[in-house]
C-alpha cells in the first residue's frame, strides 16, 4: 500500500491555505466545502446537521455500526497568519498554519478512504467534520455523542504526540471557569473602611483554588486571567478570576466542580458568582480503548514501524466519545508545534501513519 506524497502535499496546501479561524463560520465552511467535494466523489452521502457540522456517509446502512471518523475543520490562528507563515515545504516538513492541528489529519483520512476503492467495511464509514473543536465544539457536541452511540469504533484523526508520534489512548477532561466578586468601592484614602475589596477576596481565592490541584493524579487548576479595579486610589468593587481545570477522572471532575461552587468570600459584603465548569469529560484509558489500541500497535508492526499509546493533558472530540464508544486518538499527521509558529507535518512519517489508518478504517 503506497500513497503519492506530492499528491498528499497538494491536498494540504489548497486547505491551509483557506485560513480558517474557529470565529469565522464562512471561512470555517469553505474548509468545509473543499472537503465535502472529496466525499462526493467518493460517492459519499453529504449532510449538514444543526450547530454546522458536516457528516460524510460511506456505506452506512440504516441499521448498521459503522467506524466514525471525528475531525475538525476550524483552526486556532487568525486571518492574516498565511502572511507570516505561508505554507511551505522545507527537507521532511510541510510548515503552515493548522497544518499539524489538523488539517493533515483530513487529508490522510481522505487519502485512506481513497485508498479503500469502495469497498467500505462492515457497517461502513462515518465521519464527522466539525467546525468549533478549537473553541470546546458547543454546536458539534450533540451530533458527535449521537453517532458515537451507533458506531462500533471511533477514530480521531487528531495529530499523534509530538515528537513521539504516539496515539493517543487518554485524554485529561478540561474544565474553564469565571469567577465574579462583586464589592463595594469607595476612596482609598478617605474612607476605605466604608469599601468591601473584590481585589482582596479574589487574591484570597486564587490561593485557595490553586491548593485544590492533585498533580500526582493527574488534576490541576490554574488561575490564568486576573481582571479588577477602576482605579489605585478606590476601592475596588469588581475582580474577576478566569481558571483551567484539567482532570484525569470524573471523580476528580465532580471533587474540583464541587469545592469551586462552594467557595464562599470571607467578607460579608462581597458576593461570588461562579459560572462555567467542565466543558470535555476526561476520556479515561479503559479497556475497550486498550483493545483498540493493541490492535494498532499490532498492524503498525505488520507494516514495519512502532507506535506507542500515551496520556495527554489536551482535550478533543475523543472525549466525548470515549465515554460511548471504543475510541482512539492521535491518528492523523505526526508532526510538531500545535498553535505555534513552527507548526509542521513530518513528510517522512506521515504515509506510515496514513496506511495505520487506513487498515483500522477496513479492521476496526
Amino acid at each position: 500500500m503506497t500513497f503519492d506524497l506530492q499528491a498528499m502535499l497538494d491536498d494540504l496546501r489548497a486547505l491551509v491555505e483557506i485560513e480558517s479561524p474557529s470565529t469565522d463560520m464562512a471561512a470555517v465552511n469553505r474548509v468545509m466545502a473543499v472537503v465535502e467535494a472529496w466525499a462526493r466523489e467518493l460517492g459519499a452521502d453529504t449532510h449538514a446537521l444543526p450547530g454546522g457540522t458536516r457528516r460524510f456517509n460511506f456505506g452506512v446502512e440504516e441499521e448498521g455500526r459503522p467506524v466514525l471518523v471525528l475531525a475538525h475543520a476550524d483552526t486556532v490562528w487568525p486571518h492574516g497568519t498565511l502572511d507570516a507563515m505561508p505554507f511551505r515545504v522545507e527537507e521532511d516538513r510541510a510548515y503552515g498554519p493548522g497544518t499539524y492541528d489538523m488539517k493533515a489529519g483530513i487529508v490522510g483520512l481522505f487519502h485512506a478512504l481513497r485508498a479503500l476503492e469502495g469497498q467500505w467495511p462492515e457497517g461502513g464509514v462515518q465521519v464527522l467534520l466539525t467546525p468549533d473543536e478549537e473553541i470546546g465544539s458547543l454546536g458539534s457536541r450533540d451530533a458527535i455523542e449521537a453517532a458515537a452511540r451507533q458506531a462500533r469504533a471511533v477514530l480521531v484523526v487528531e495529530p499523534p504526540v509530538a515528537d513521539l508520534h504516539a496515539l493517543k489512548v487518554g485524554r485529561k477532561g478540561v474544565g474553564d471557569f469565571q469567577l465574579a466578586f462583586r464589592g463595594v468601592a469607595s476612596h482609598a484614602g478617605n474612607k476605605p473602611e466604608e469599601g468591601a475589596s473584590a481585589i482582596t477576596e479574589a487574591a484570597r481565592a486564587v490561593l485557595e483554588l490553586e491548593a485544590l490541584a492533585r498533580p500526582e493524579v493527574g488534576t490541576t487548576v490554574s488561575v490564568g486571567l486576573i481582571r479588577g479595579g477602576s482605579a489605585t486610589n478606590v476601592i475596588p468593587a469588581e475582580c474577576e478570576l478566569e481558571l483551567d481545570v484539567r482532570v484525569s477522572t470524573l471523580e476528580e471532575g465532580e471533587r474540583i466542580d464541587a469545592a469551586i461552587r462552594a467557595l464562599r468570600p470571607r467578607n460579608p459584603r462581597v458576593r461570588l458568582e461562579v459560572t462555567g465548569g467542565l466543558n470535555r469529560p476526561p476520556f479515561e484509558r479503559g479497556p475497550q480503548t486498550e483493545r483498540l489500541f493493541a490492535q494498532a500497535r499490532a498492524i503498525a508492526e505488520e507494516l514495519g514501524f512502532e507506535v506507542g499509546g500515551e496520556i495527554v493533558g489536551g482535550g478533543s472530540d475523543g472525549n466525548f466519545t470515549a465515554p460511548l464508544a471504543p475510541t482512539l486518538d492521535g491518528l492523523g499527521a505526526p508532526g510538531d508545534g500545535a498553535h505555534a509558529a513552527h507548526e509542521h507535518v513530518r513528510l517522512d512519517r506521515w504515509p506510515d501513519h496514513v496506511r495505520l489508518l487506513t487498515r483500522l478504517l477496513r479492521e476496526a
